[in-house]
C-alpha cells in the first residue's frame, strides 16, 4: 500500500497504491472541494502533472448528493481517472456552517433541511463517492482554544476516528486518521497513540495552518510528525506555499493539500522561483516577458505578463485560468524536483537553494 524508496534525514521518498494508480511522494492535490479544481479541466491538470486531487464528502453528499454518485462514481463524474482523496467535511462544517457539536456527530442547517452528520454517515458516503483514500470524521478546534477545550475536543475526535474504521466497508478504499490536539504535545502524543490502536492505512496532521504562528505549526510537526509509523504515509492538511511545504518535507510529510495556489491566481497572485507578485500591477502593463522564463508551463510558453495583466483588468476569466495553470504547476514541478533531490541525497542544498531564490521578492 505505501513503501518508502529513498531517505535523506527524515526526508524522504515513496510510492502509495490506490486503486487508481500510484502516488509518488512527496505530493501536493489540487483541492477539488466539489469536484473541480476551480476553472480547470481534468485534462489541464493531467497535463501540468496532478497526480491526484482531493474533493469535500460533505459538498458532495449535499450536491450532487451521494445517490448520483453511487450510480457512477466520483472519477467517472469529474472524467478523472487517478487518485482522488475525500476530506470528511469536518473542518468545513465547524468552520462555515451554524452548527451544534455533540458526541454523536454534527448538527445543522442548509438550505431549510436539518442535517446530522455522524461518522458513520461521513464514511458512508465516502464508500459511495467512490474515492481512493477517505478521511475520517474529526473535530478541529479553533487556534487560540484552552487546553481544557481541545481536550474534550481530542476525546470526541478519537471516538469518531473508531466509528469511521468500524462504519467503513470498502476493502479497496484506503482509510486515513487524523491526528488533532491543538497545539499540546501531549495532547497529540495522546492522538496519536490512540488512533494507532485503531489502526489505519495513513495518518494525517490536522488542526494546523487555521491561524498559528509558523513556529508554532513547525513546533508541532516536529514533536507529532516521528510518533507516526515509519511504513504509513504522514499527510499535512491544508498547507501550500511553497516555503512551508519543503519546510515539511525535511520533517518526513509525504502528502499535501491546499487551495493556496489556485486561490492566489484568482485574486492576480502569480507564484514564482523568485516569490510571489500581484500581475495587475502597473509595471507589468507592456511586460511582454513570461511569467516566469524558467517554468515550462503552457502559460508561460504562450502567454505574457502583459496579456494576462489585461486579462485581469477586463475582468476576463481566462486569466484566472492561466495564472491557476501557472501556479499548480509551478508546485507541482517543485514537488518533482523534491523528489530528484532526495533520491539524490541532495535535498538540503535543493531546499537552500530554492529559499534563496524565491525569496528575492519585488
Amino acid at each position: 500500500m505505501f513503501e518508502v524508496t529513498a531517505e535523506e534525514k527524515d526526508a524522504r521518498t515513496g510510492k502509495l497504491h490506490t486503486q487508481h494508480g500510484v502516488v509518488e511522494t512527496p505530493c501536493f492535490m489540487p483541492v477539488a472541494t466539489k469536484g473541480t479544481v476551480k476553472t480547470l479541466t481534468s485534462d489541464e491538470l493531467d497535463e501540468i502533472g496532478t497526480q491526484a486531487v482531493i474533493t469535500n464528502a460533505l459538498h458532495l453528499y449535499l450536491n450532487p448528493g451521494v445517490d448520483v454518485l453511487s450510480h457512477i462514481g466520483i472519477h467517472r463524474f469529474m472524467d478523472w481517472d487517478k487518485t482522488v482523496f475525500t476530506d470528511s467535511g469536518g473542518f468545513q462544517l465547524i468552520r462555515d456552517f451554524n452548527l451544534k457539536i455533540t458526541n454523536k456527530g454534527l448538527m445543522f442547517k442548509m438550505d431549510k433541511t436539518n442535517h446530522f452528520f455522524t461518522p458513520e454517515l461521513c464514511i458512508e458516503a465516502q464508500n459511495q463517492i467512490g474515492s481512493d483514500v477517505a478521511m475520517v470524521l474529526d473535530d478541529c478546534p479553533n487556534y487560540g482554544s484552552s487546553y481544557e477545550t481541545v481536550a474534550n475536543s481530542l476525546k470526541r475526535t478519537i471516538e469518531w476516528a473508531g466509528r469511521c474504521k468500524n462504519a467503513h466497508k470498502k476493502s479497496e478504499q484506503l482509510i486515513f486518521g487524523i491526528v488533532q490536539g491543538g497545539v499540546f504535545p501531549d495532547l497529540r502524543k495522546t492522538c496519536v497513540e490512540k488512533l494507532l490502536e485503531i489502526g489505519f492505512d495513513g495518518y494525517a496532521v490536522g488542526g494546523l495552518t487555521i491561524g498559528e504562528p509558523k513556529e508554532e505549526l513547525l513546533r508541532i510537526l516536529k514533536c507529532t510528525v516521528p510518533l507516526t509509523p515509519k511504513n504509513k504515509p504522514k499527510y499535512m492538511m491544508g498547507l501550500g506555499s511553497p516555503e512551508d511545504i519543503l519546510e515539511s518535507i525535511s520533517l518526513g510529510i509525504d502528502i499535501f493539500d491546499s487551495a493556496f495556489p489556485t486561490r492566489n491566481a484568482r485574486h492576480r497572485t502569480a507564484i514564482t522561483r523568485h516569490g510571489n507578485f500581484e500581475i495587475t500591477k502597473k509595471k507589468y502593463i507592456n511586460d511582454f516577458s513570461p511569467v516566469d522564463e524558467s517554468c515550462g508551463c503552457r502559460t508561460c510558453k504562450k502567454y505574457s505578463k502583459a496579456y494576462i495583466h489585461h486579462l485581469f483588468k477586463e475582468k476576463e476569466l481566462l486569466g484566472m485560468r492561466l495564472l491557476s495553470i501557472h501556479n499548480l504547476y509551478f508546485i507541482l514541478n517543485m514537488m518533482k524536483n523534491a523528489r530528484k533531490a532526495i533520491r539524490n541525497n541532495g535535498f538540503d542544498e535543493y531546499k537552500k537553494d530554492f529559499m534563496e531564490k524565491y525569496n528575492r521578492h519585488e
